[in-house]
């Protein structure tokens, strides 16, 4: 339809670094926990942000802005590490380099998905951890928002402290508006983590429950949209 109507299709792709890689020829060469600072983190971003622009990319659904609680955690190399803190500034310099170079950035995936053991692209998944933990973790997610991030991916995991009715977070006005709009101070584009997952697609009215609470952008990694 864009194209019809004469206006600029805008592309995204995952261009994580390391194994996660729409284009396995263009950077990051390195996954986030090889990122060892900050300076690193911003050269491989800004390589990232020139080969997509050109390809005609437009978004880069990184960086991976979730703090490891567990060393089972399923996203292993995918985080710059364990420290809210350390993890703050690789994102923050992530984000600076891929929007120097005019791609947008998404910081990913809110409030955090450092806990969980399975994907919740294949599994329902309950983050059960107090409310200070997880509060404690969104620092990454802050230093993405300051440093002017345009996405914020939304995950699809429950966190019963930070939303007691026990809805996945995609589904959940108290974490997207209450959270990450009013407290964080977010005002870019809400994007949902794949409504075509295995933990979500049997969810009854997901893309008008997900507008509700607060999404923006409904993303699905099918071309299914029932």
């Amino acid at each position: 339809v864009a194209c019809r109507r004469g206006q600029p299709l805008l592309i995204g792709v995952d261009q994580e670094g390391g194994t996660v890689r729409r284009l396995p020829w263009a950077p990051p060469t390195v996954a986030a926990s090889e990122m060892t600072s900050p300076a690193i983190a911003q050269a491989q971003a800004a390589g990232a942000a020139a080969a997509l622009r050109q390809v005609g990319v437009g978004i880069d659904f990184a960086p991976v802005s979730d703090t490891i609680s567990t060393p089972r955690s399923f996203l292993g190399s995918r985080s710059f590490g364990s420290d809210p803190a350390t993890v703050a500034t690789r994102v923050r310099a992530f984000v600076n380099g891929l929007q120097s170079a005019g791609i947008a950035s998404t910081a990913k995936h809110f409030p955090g998905l450092g806990s969980a053991v399975a994907n919740t692209d294949q599994y329902a998944v309950t983050i059960n951890r107090s409310k200070a933990f997880l509060t404690a973790r969104l620092t990454p997610f802050q230093a993405a928002v300051s440093a002017g991030a345009k996405l914020v991916m939304v995950s699809n995991a429950s966190y019963p402290a930070l939303d007691p009715s026990g809805v996945q977070a995609v589904f959940s006005r108290a974490i997207i508006t209450g959270l990450l709009r009013d407290t964080l101070g977010f005002d870019g584009v809400v994007v949902s983590d794949s409504l075509s997952a295995t933990s979500v697609v049997n969810a009854p009215d997901a893309p008008a429950r997900a507008l509700a609470a607060g999404v923006d952008l409904l993303l699905y990694g099918t071309d299914s949209t029932s």
